[in-house]
């Protein structure tokens, strides 16, 4: 079944389809460093305008949306006029916009779970009518990546799949949930090859406070502005799209237990926490970009068990 993506970001969606045997004929996203790591890795046409000035003719036709679309504030005023007045920041909408053009007979959605609450419900249930409407039946769940992906990152988003066949909305059940076997340690690199710039030094400001607290590596922790935070349970804390901004909120851990040893997780090992293979190529951009780019991303096990049930409901 071909797949065309959009908000594709590195492409962490397509690749879960691809390990589960779909194809991926097409891919939008307008963010260009996002763009460079997506071109390093996948041999697809890659469409890098803003959704907005994409045509649906544009678009080669194909059986399966893709969208880790974003949740943006959906204007109440628009709804009060109907949805004639939908404005350009409603992002849903050029995917609705297109899946009508298009009709996919099925569409995959993945968002963070507070979309289920966001402005009292409103967004979902306007999301949810549009599909409806253009006779969508629909099943969504939200899974945390530690329960379903077998990665060790707290990591709850919502995923949501969509079926014209009626039939087959019905037969598809969300995964099971599995066995986390994978430790912090297992997503971490060789630390003889981390370089230097990952380390802190006593000439950080808070250095004091990191040696006091950031004792181990089976533990990750956060530097939450004035104090340091450490995560009991054997998990990585929801990386983050702003680990990009001044790196503050990327997760740190101490392998050797040393004050000189307490380091910061590479944009390596963040992509490890997203279930990225290991020969996923990382382009030669700022480590910036590369943290937001992790953060932004999705579990690809998890996306890979989905579209696996997707393909059985849709081969039988």
């Amino acid at each position: 079944m071909r797949c065309a993506s959009f908000f594709a970001g590195v492409g962490g969606i397509d690749l879960g389809f691809q390990q589960a045997g779909f194809d991926i004929i097409y891919a939008n996203e307008i963010d260009k460093n996002a763009v460079e790591t997506f071109i390093s890795n996948h041999n697809i046409f890659m469409d890098h305008r803003s959704i907005v000035d994409v045509k649906a003719h544009e678009i080669p036709d194909f059986d399966v949306m893709l969208a880790g679309f974003p949740c943006q504030a959906f204007s109440i005023a628009g709804y009060r006029k109907g949805f004639e007045d939908k404005g350009r920041g409603d992002l849903f909408f050029e995917l609705e916009r297109i899946f009508i053009a298009k009709q996919p007979s099925i569409i995959f959605l993945e968002n963070v779970k507070n979309l289920v609450t966001h402005d009292h419900g409103r967004t979902f249930a306007i999301i949810q009518d549009s599909l409806k409407r253009n006779g969508y039946f629909i099943k969504y769940k939200i899974l945390n990546a530690c329960e379903y992906g077998n990665i060790p990152q707290n990591r709850e988003r919502i995923y949501i799949v969509c079926f014209k066949n009626k039939k087959f909305a019905e037969k598809f059940e969300f995964p099971i949930k599995i066995e986390l076997e994978k430790t912090i340690k297992d997503m971490l690199e060789n630390e003889l090859d981390i370089d230097k710039k990952f380390f802190y030094t006593n000439k950080t400001p808070f250095f004091n406070e990191l040696v006091k607290n950031v004792t181990g590596y089976e533990t990750l922790y956060q530097w939450r502005r004035k104090y340091v935070r450490e995560n009991k349970n054997n998990l990585c804390p929801t990386l983050t799209a702003n680990m990009g901004t001044g790196g503050h909120n990327v997760p740190l851990l101490n392998v050797q237990g040393l004050p000189e040893t307490i380091r910061k997780l590479t944009p390596r090992e963040c992509f490890n926490f997203q279930g990225y293979p290991k020969d996923f190529k990382l382009p030669n951009l700022t480590n910036s970009h590369l943290y937001k780019q992790a953060g932004n991303s999705v579990v690809v096990p998890v996306i890979k068990r989905i579209a696996e049930n997707i393909r059985q409901v849709i081969s039988n």
